[in-house]
């Protein structure tokens, strides 16, 4: 059961000492079959009684509710706590990590690297992280889904440095190599060629074509019906 409890004032012994009345005399009286409107009308009307009661505040007499009015909830914060996301990610070969559907550059060399995203509460940037926490990166936060690919002008130069330096003058590589066949190769042909008729399951397969051309010969060399001699 979720019962509202109405606001105390700040004053720590008074909070607490109000808190403690609540729970001894209500909450441990309450009876089970007590519906929730029920139960918020009876602490209503005890927090009423309580509030009428007086306390002598630096010797003057003041009730609990001239306390809680002379001291009112402080305002909401204008910025957010500070708490911080933190999510392990893998480098990709391009020198990316990716992080709420978006991809951010890290400087080239560093491949398959696990790193941690770090991003602020409230903020509108992140930090890309190492494990000896070095951050190796810091860009502005993409919105979520985007699909961007957010790149640091610095990154992208030292790429194109570490593509340039692999390319070479040289002679490009043979795409095929012609090898000749090895000892062990060739005796395993010569075994297959003298393989016994019908040892293998392909010598059963073989078709002879001279029997087809004897058959076609003998087609074709036989007369018609209407060249067959009448009886």
């Amino acid at each position: 059961m979720a019962i509202c409890f109405p606001r105390r004032g700040n004053r720590k012994g008074v909070a607490e000492k109000a808190n403690h009345s609540a729970a001894q005399r209500w909450w441990r009286t309450v009876p089970d079959a007590l519906t929730v409107e029920q139960a918020q009308s009876g602490i209503d009307k005890l927090a009423v009684r309580m509030d009428e009661r007086r306390r002598s505040v630096d010797g003057v007499k003041v009730t609990v509710a001239e306390l809680a009015a002379a001291e009112p909830l402080l305002d909401l914060p204008t910025l957010p706590f500070p708490a911080e996301l933190e999510v392990v990610r893998t480098i990709s070969p391009q020198a990316l990590v990716s992080f709420e559907g978006n991809l951010y550059s890290v400087p080239p060399g560093m491949p398959g690297m696990q790193v941690t995203v770090r991003q602020r509460l409230g903020e509108n940037y992140l930090h890309i992280v190492t494990t000896g926490r070095a951050v190796v990166a810091r860009h502005e936060l993409a919105p979520r889904g985007a699909g961007r690919k957010v790149r640091d002008a610095g990154h992208v130069i030292a790429l194109e440095r570490a593509v340039l330096a692999q390319v070479s003058d040289r002679a490009p590589c043979k795409t095929k190599i012609r090898r000749p066949l090895s000892p062990a190769a060739l005796a395993e042909a010569e075994r297959l060629r003298g393989q016994a008729p019908g040892a293998g399951s392909a010598e059963r397969v073989v078709i002879n074509l001279d029997t087809y051309a004897a058959v076609a010969d003998r087609l074709r060399t036989a007369p018609t019906p209407e060249e067959e001699p009448g009886e």
